[in-house]
């Protein structure tokens, strides 16, 4: 294997081909992250240990704690606000100190709404502060990878010495917030032509963006017209509504409404964005789930797990649109958002096309809700 030996002077440009790049690297961390390995963070002159609360071990969390080490949690100020913590920071990241005593079930308790928590038992003396950088690219990281917004976090004097020996992952803090924040390039894999129920003409484009992640979908109802504003429909996967028809949303009756749609119209392009429950995954979709059963309207379940309102990334539509050479579009929504970003993103939006169905008794409270406290256009 010649071309993984030291490389010489001569041999650096191809060594360089072969390092991760930074964003791979980032991918790198999240898959780490959601195994329950921990990763070290740099940044504002410090180095820290990372591990994601809710899959951290038992054994992992002994190792970390042993010897009296200092540790924080991190959470988000939702989260945080949601545990009723007083004298609160304005800052949209908190970092906890905790005492020895902080168990591996107390974190989790803090973490998970569905488990209960003794504050005194792991919260030492000293007052929460503002989360710094690292705490920041530590939050964002676990949203990322759609875990819970809490994290164990640990000083250590050489970040890059532990790193090379325990193996771990390590990156600078500020780097892991601006890969994360820009707009994922979305890369067409394969097509194919599906004859479907809504039109016999039809075909799936299959992207799969620059880090790796879940692949998107385009697909085209019957035979777009590319030289007038195309009918689109921007819909967030969503199994529960699309595949096992909940009474709970209105998504499935949306997404076969847009299809009869563009059928009719003689011709459409759905987009099929990979961003469940909003963008927090289907294991919180389903923690959000069970908070509505105690009451909780979606934004307030979302906050009480330490979650944005909405933490899904439209910029992915607008770059869908733009592989297919759509520039100008009629799109089905309630949402102003939608059309908003598609906007700041080039694409005209020559109509909104209200998409008011699949009005249930179960699912009052949740178009009120996306009324009231999303902006989105019910009347």
């Amino acid at each position: 294997m010649n071309a993984l030996r030291p490389a010489r002077a001569a041999d650096s440009s191809v060594a360089s081909l072969l390092a991760p790049s930074a964003l791979e690297r980032l991918t790198r961390l999240k898959s780490d992250m959601r195994l329950g390995l921990p990763v070290i963070l740099t940044g504002d002159g410090a180095a820290c240990v990372v591990v994601p609360v809710e899959t951290m071990s038992m054994e992992r969390h002994g190792a970390l704690m042993a010897g009296g080490a200092t540790a924080e949690m991190v959470l988000s100020r939702k989260r945080a606000v949601a545990l009723d913590m007083a004298d609160l920071p304005e800052t949209d990241v908190i970092a906890v100190p905790l005492a020895q005593q902080a168990g591996r079930d107390w974190l989790l308790a803090m973490a998970d709404p569905a488990r209960t928590v003794i504050h005194a038992v792991g919260m030492s003396q000293h007052p929460v502060r503002p989360g710094n950088t690292i705490h920041h690219a530590a939050i964002a990281l676990a949203k990322s990878a759609q875990l819970l917004p809490a994290a164990l976090v640990l000083p250590v004097a050489d970040g890059l010495e532990d790193a090379m020996h325990h193996g771990l992952s390590i990156m600078d803090a500020e780097l892991v917030l601006s890969e994360l924040t820009r707009a994922r390039i979305q890369h067409p894999v394969a097509n194919a032509r599906l004859p479907m129920a809504a039109h016999e003409a039809g075909r799936v484009h299959v992207f799969r963006p620059d880090d790796g992640g879940i692949e998107h979908y385009a697909i085209e109802i019957g035979l777009p017209d590319r030289t007038a504003p195309v009918l689109v429909r921007l819909h967030s996967a969503c199994f529960t509504g699309d595949v096992m028809g909940s009474l709970k949303c209105d998504c499935g009756p949306q997404l076969h409404a847009a299809t009869a749609a563009m059928a009719e119209a003689g011709g459409g392009v759905l987009l099929y964005l990979n961003q469940e429950g909003r963008g927090i995954g289907l294991a919180n979709k389903m923690r959000a789930y069970a908070l509505q059963d105690q009451g909780f309207d979606t934004v307030e379940a979302n906050h009480h797990l330490g979650f944005e309102d909405d933490e899904r990334d439209f910029r992915i539509g607008s770059a869908l649109l733009t592989r297919l050479g759509i520039a100008s579009v009629r799109l089905l929504t309630n949402n102003p958002a939608k059309v908003a970003i598609l906007q700041a993103q080039g694409i005209t939006v020559a109509e909104r096309v209200p998409l008011q169905v699949g009005q249930t008794v179960q699912n009052a409270r949740y178009l009120a809700t996306k009324a009231a406290k999303s902006g989105h256009l019910l009347k």
